[in-house]
């Protein structure tokens, strides 16, 4: 079982890298097709002349044939240097990593409370089909997924901040406060309630259509027969099998959760990965932008592979070999 689960996560990490080049090749495109290209933040400084601009070309070998660039970017990436930002010349990758743990506190926090009321609702729902509750939730969740994160947001500051004055609008620390929990946990509720809103929606909908899958087969009509408590029926029998496209889920849900909280994070002010991408794309911050491209695709193909192993894992229908 060991030797199969390590070959099957072999191949599937070999199976990534074509995707992680891939999205590495449509990246460094897509920024070289932007107006002004990586040296954007100079062409629209009049007091740079051509002749300066034309001398940083060469500098920084954008002179050279794109794939020859590709390829000097990307031995850079592989050995860990990514890049400097125009603005102070720090390295890229410490940027990054400097924001990563105010994004892991929102997204993480708001995802948990997603599983975890979502599959509530979920629950519920399907065990409850067409009662009170069950379109009541259902009606939630569409309009909630009718909205836009952005419209969440600005309701939430409008509603909490300017009309009640109980939370503040923006930010993670008030002046003065930085390393205050409490002032902390002040700040992350606005933007963790409209993230966790919308992942709600989507969670509750999937934990519903996986557990009335479920407690519709044969096997849930025969444990119930044998006189076993609905309780029992659903932890013991429900539960274990509805519960695997909800790990799947997990897997593919990252890339709404992160588009998601760069939403959030710019109306919040919240000191996160989506506020230095929105503010690396104002100031044209190209080494920032691809790193954070391919920083963004490398947790998204991992979370996507231990979703995977861990289907391998609970699923005995999904062969390793």
């Amino acid at each position: 079982m060991r030797g199969d689960l390590l070959g099957y996560v072999a191949r599937r990490i070999l199976h990534s890298i074509p995707l992680v080049i891939g999205v590495s090749i449509i990246g460094f495109g897509i920024m070289h097709m932007a107006p002004g290209g990586p040296l954007a933040v100079y062409t629209l400084n009049p007091s740079i002349t051509a002749a300066d601009i034309e001398r940083l070309r060469v500098a920084l070998g954008l002179d050279q044939p794109l794939y020859v660039q590709y390829l000097g970017w990307a031995k850079s990436m592989l050995t860990g240097s990514w890049g400097y930002t125009l603005f102070g010349g720090r390295p890229v990758l410490d940027v990054i990593l400097e924001r990563l743990p105010a994004t892991f506190l929102l997204m993480g926090t708001s995802l948990a409370l997603a599983m975890i009321i979502g599959t509530l609702l979920g629950v519920l729902g399907a065990v409850r089909r067409y009662s009170f509750f069950d379109y009541l939730a259902t009606t939630g969740a569409m309009l909630a997924l009718s909205f836009p994160t952005f419209w969440f947001g600005l309701m939430a500051i409008y509603v909490f901040a300017i009309e009640l004055r109980w939370l503040p609008s923006g930010g993670m620390y008030s002046l003065g406060e930085e390393g205050n929990v409490l002032d902390l946990l002040r700040h992350l509720i606005l933007p963790l309630m409209v993230l966790t809103l919308v992942l709600v929606a989507t969670w509750s909908r999937y934990a519903r259509s996986s557990f009335l899958d479920v407690i519709q087969q044969d096997y849930i009509r025969t444990a119930r027969s044998k006189g076993l408590s609905s309780g029992r029926v659903l932890a013991r029998h429900a539960f274990p099998n509805a519960v695997i496209p909800l790990v799947a889920l997990l897997g593919v849900q990252l890339p709404t959760l992160f588009s998601g909280a760069l939403v959030a994070e710019t109306i919040f002010g919240w000191p996160g990965m989506g506020r230095l991408f929105v503010d690396a794309l104002n100031m044209k911050e190209h080494s920032i932008l691809m790193g954070m491209v391919m920083f963004t695709a490398l947790l998204v193909i991992a979370a996507n592979l231990l979703a995977d192993i861990a289907i391998a894992l609970i699923d005995p229908r999904v062969k390793l070999s």
